[in-house]
């Protein structure tokens, strides 16, 4: 489990691919200083499991099917990478809770600058929009968010200056791809609401 409140900007080292999967190496000196083999870390929103570690960078196998739900194929040697380990227990919840188990794949539509902050717009697919509400919380690209406004098609988040800088966000342009995990909270109460259990019991 994660906050969505980023540790630090890494760099993508190398990218290896392997055929059905991609092997990506990412420098992270903060986020790897008491990390072990096995460990997990959120890359840009998505939780991947540590399998190699030297000199500050750690290395993670990505599967086919990562790489076709969520942004990370976007990635090149030299890009930046929001990335915050595991939260452990007893930890403050600054954030809110996040799986790292991306629900789907916005984009930039806007950036809307002003003195003391950005809005940001992004598009929202039609699978997600009933999951995101006004004042509610969504993970954007691993960056834990609170929601501006909605519509069917889209959402905006104001960015403070510290998030601008300290994470990847302050420098998207329009058109540049985001990974998208809703609350998940709101999922398992729409699964509550929807589900009918089969009657009867066991003979």
């Amino acid at each position: 489990m994660f906050t969505g409140l980023v540790e630090e900007q890494g760099t993508v080292v190398a990218i290896e691919p392997l055929g059905d999967s991609v092997r990506l190496t990412l420098r992270g000196p903060l986020v790897t200083a008491d990390a072990s083999h096995g460990d997990s870390i959120a890359v840009n929103g998505c939780c991947l499991t540590v399998t190699d570690l030297a000199e500050g960078a750690f290395t993670a196998d990505v599967m086919a099917e990562s790489l076709a739900r969520t942004s990370l194929g976007d990635l090149a040697v030299g890009s930046p990478v929001n990335l915050e380990r595991a939260a452990a227990v007893g930890d403050r919840l600054g954030g809110h809770i996040v799986q790292g188990h991306v629900d789907g794949v916005g984009s930039l539509v806007s950036r809307t600058p002003s003195e003391h902050w950005d809005v940001l717009r992004f598009s929202l697919p039609d699978e997600l929009a009933r999951y995101v509400v006004e004042k509610g919380s969504i993970t954007v690209s691993g960056v834990s968010l609170t929601v501006v406004d909605v519509t069917d098609d889209s959402f905006s988040v104001s960015l403070i200056p510290t998030t601008l800088a300290d994470t990847t966000l302050g420098s998207l342009a329009p058109g540049d791809r985001v990974n998208l995990e809703v609350d998940i909270v709101a999922k398992y109460v729409e699964r509550l609401l929807t589900h009918s259990p089969t009657q009867g019991g066991a003979a």
